[in-house]
């Protein structure tokens, strides 16, 4: 039995494909760094929902806005104090938007029972396009 192995022309061809294929995806994918970050905030605003939701069951209420999304994490005493706090907390981590802000938070919300919201980009209210404002309120 003889060794086999890929000859220099096999592998040329397999880095000029390779080549090819970076020069198409790669450039697709370096264009849409503002498209990944705005899908990172519904994903966080969805989680955090969930986890609210996951409180309320457990607790009758949701965290109050002064109490904040640090309820989540561990056992406010601030008032109203949870009635059945999940032991090791709903969340690790509050989550920080892809621009380094961390999540607002109003319990009764504006929205709905609770609001969770991204300032965007420039960490300031209202604004356009990536500086828009994203809530989970906005959110199918």
């Amino acid at each position: 039995m003889k060794n086999q192995g890929f000859t220099l022309i096999e592998i040329m061809v397999v880095v000029v494909i390779l080549g090819v294929l970076a020069a198409l995806v790669v450039p697709k994918i370096m264009d849409n760094p503002d498209k990944a970050r705005l899908l990172k905030v519904e994903q966080d605003i969805r989680t955090i929902s969930t986890t609210l939701k996951l409180y309320k069951l457990d607790n009758y209420i949701y965290p109050s806005t002064d109490q904040g999304l640090e309820a989540l994490i561990s056992k406010t005493t601030i008032p109203p104090e949870p009635r059945q706090w999940k032991q090791g907390g709903y969340l690790n981590s509050v989550p920080i938007d892809p621009w380094g802000f961390p999540y607002n938070y109003l319990s009764p919300g504006v929205h709905g029972e609770f609001d969770i919201y991204s300032y965007g980009a420039d960490g300031q209210p209202d604004g356009m396009n990536i500086n828009a404002d994203i809530g989970n309120w906005q959110l199918k």
